[in-house]
């Protein structure tokens, strides 16, 4: 294939844009991560990948070559008979496999010998990874944000929600971390991998404006199993605060909303307490238990929020926010989205001109 069909991953932004992006990876291999907008097509497919690597091993290179290509072949000329069929002459996507060999080379081949203006990526999906973990060292440092802390029940992530619907620039880390960021943060369905997290992340940054302030929410280092970058904990301590207050039994009455799988069993709640024993003690962990046979689930909920994660989270945030003594003050009578709306409105007020 001639140089001129291969592009750099420092090239690729206008097909990031436009979404022409084939990732010709396994199946297996996409779920783990992919280009932000590109479409699925495996030239060889989980099991077929792995039949390969079995022979190539238990017998030859050349014989696993020799299955590998008929396999391919087959694979490309049913993506070309079905997905392309009504592609446009002058359709240019750019087609990309783990290292830019030759999965991506014969499918980008095949395309451009149809008259497509296919492109492979110089490197594959593992020179965009590196891409991303390059641009993650400094791409946060460019950004102003302002951080919403504030303790349990709060609703710093629906106060992100209602900025969002104000115009405002916001950075949800827990939705694209899939977890709420505590023992009781996980979601019915998995978290991404660590690579898609960042993926993520970078794709987010690199669409906002450095002219005006990202809204982020406070967090620790690790959010369920994924880690935000470093780069990223930095810049958010070097930026402004906003502390949210709300009386306790407004709090409470927000978290029996958002954990309503706790509400409806709290014996799996307290279950999923468990390892706080050590920190809180088996008298505190006994109480909750009682709580939970008693199904006075709010007084659990204010005695969660009181006896463990307010002094935890109030010691970390001190600790990680050193502008916290000048923050913003936000006070809600509620969590309801009038109030989050009004709230929103003040904090672009303060920080975003509008």
């Amino acid at each position: 294939m001639s140089a001129a069909a291969k592009i750099s991953v420092d090239a690729i932004d206008s097909y990031l844009r436009s979404g022409d992006i084939i990732d010709v990876r396994s199946p297996g291999e996409f779920a783990e991560d992919f280009i932000p907008g590109a479409v699925n097509h495996p030239v060889l497919d989980n099991d077929e990948r792995a039949a390969v690597g079995t022979v190539n091993k238990q017998q030859s290179p050349f014989e696993a070559k020799r299955m590998g290509a008929a396999l391919v072949t087959k694979n490309i000329c049913e993506m070309i008979a079905t997905h392309f069929a009504e592609k446009p002459k002058d359709w240019s996507p750019l087609i990309y496999c783990w290292r830019g060999g030759k999965r991506s080379g014969v499918t980008a081949y095949l395309l451009r010998e149809i008259g497509f203006n296919a492109v492979q990526l110089d490197g594959g999906y593992k020179a965009f990874r590196a891409r991303v973990h390059d641009d993650l060292e400094t791409l946060p440092s460019k950004f102003r944000y302002v951080t919403l802390c504030g303790c349990t029940g709060t609703g710093k992530t629906a106060l992100l929600h209602a900025l969002t619907r104000s115009g405002a620039q916001v950075i949800d880390l827990e939705g694209i971390a899939n977890h709420r960021g505590s023992l009781l943060g996980a979601t019915d369905t998995p978290q991404p991998s660590q690579k898609r997290f960042d993926t993520e992340l970078w794709n987010t940054l690199r669409a906002l404006d450095p002219a005006r302030p990202v809204f982020v929410e406070s967090e620790s280092k690790k959010i369920g199993l994924v880690q935000m970058p470093e780069s990223m904990r930095v810049a958010m301590k070097q930026g402004e605060c906003a502390w949210i207050e709300v009386p306790l039994a407004a709090r409470v009455a927000h978290i029996h909303g958002e954990y309503s799988n706790f509400v409806a069993d709290p014996h799996a709640l307290v279950d999923k307490l468990e390892p706080l024993k050590p920190l809180r003690g088996a008298k505190l962990l006994a109480q909750w238990r009682a709580q939970a046979e008693s199904k006075d689930i709010d007084a659990l909920f204010a005695s969660l929020m009181v006896d463990h994660y307010d002094p935890l989270y109030t010691a970390a945030i001190k600790n990680n926010y050193a502008n916290l003594a000048s923050a913003e003050a936000v006070a809600l009578d509620d969590v309801s989205v009038a109030a989050l709306d009004v709230a929103a409105k003040a904090l672009r007020r303060r920080f975003d001109a509008i």
